[in-house]
Order: C-alpha cells, then sequence, then structure tokens
C-alpha cells in the first residue's frame, strides 16, 4: 500500500465526498416530493371512540385490507396530538393507501380483500370522510 500525504488525502477525501453528492442528487429515492401516485385517504369516526376492542378490531381489519395487490404502500395512523386551529383530531383512525393509477385505486374498491373489510368492520364506524388525490 502507498503512503499518502496529508494533502493528497484531504484532496481524496474531498473528491470521495462530491462523488457522494452527485450520487445522492441523483438517486430518485432521495427526492421529497411523490410523483404518479393516486392518493386515498380515508378517515374512520368509531361508532365507540373509547373501545379499545373495536378500535383494535378496525385495525386488525385494516392490516388485512393491505394484502390487496394494488396497494403500493400504506400507512394505519390516529390523530398525533397536534392541537391548531386548523387540524381535525376528532377521527379515530385514518388509512393512507397509495397507488400507481387511478385504475390499480378503482381495482382495490371491488376487491374481495375490501369487500370483506367493509363486511366485517362498518359496524364499528360512524362515520367515514374519503380524500382521493391526483398529481398537479
Amino acid at each position: 500500500m502507498q503512503k499518502s500525504t496529508r494533502r493528497q488525502f484531504i484532496n481524496d477525501t474531498g473528491k470521495a465526498a462530491i462523488a457522494g453528492t452527485i450520487l445522492l442528487a441523483a438517486d430518485p429515492s432521495t427526492e421529497k416530493e411523490m410523483k404518479n401516485v393516486f392518493v386515498h385517504h380515508v378517515y374512520f369516526w368509531l361508532k365507540n371512540a373509547d373501545s379499545k376492542e373495536e378500535l383494535a378490531k378496525l385495525v386488525a381489519g385494516l392490516k388485512k385490507l393491505s394484502a390487496v395487490t394494488t396497494i403500493k404502500q400504506f400507512h394505519i395512523g390516529k390523530p398525533a396530538g397536534t392541537s391548531r386551529e386548523v387540524i381535525d383530531s376528532s377521527y379515530s383512525v385514518s388509512w393512507l393507501t397509495l397507488f400507481a393509477s387511478k385504475a390499480d385505486q378503482d381495482s382495490y374498491q371491488s376487491d374481495p380483500i375490501h369487500l370483506k373489510f367493509i363486511e366485517e368492520c362498518s359496524s364499528l364506524w360512524k362515520k367515514v370522510v374519503v380524500y382521493d388525490s391526483t398529481d398537479l
């Protein structure tokens, strides 16, 4: 192994850092903006908002629902505990799903897994609100 001087080491390290930055900049996974997705966000209000058993049943149903093959990604959430005038924290559970296209989301709507979820869990909620969005 060849011995390098301090100056060579600093020069080589700088080049490596620049190369790494270029690679990161070229990596699409580091981009913040999601493109070419269909976003389906559902908010559920449970009939018995204080029932841990019913909450667990809904969450278990959503986890089963995540097996629908057209779902790219999903998130099961609860109100974050933030408090600002514009925030509605009155829901019990949120269900966020990402699809590659509207056609994939349309397929999800009639998928037997989705229909089974509705059959098994619809008795748990008193209200559901859905927000769908696509790219501008």
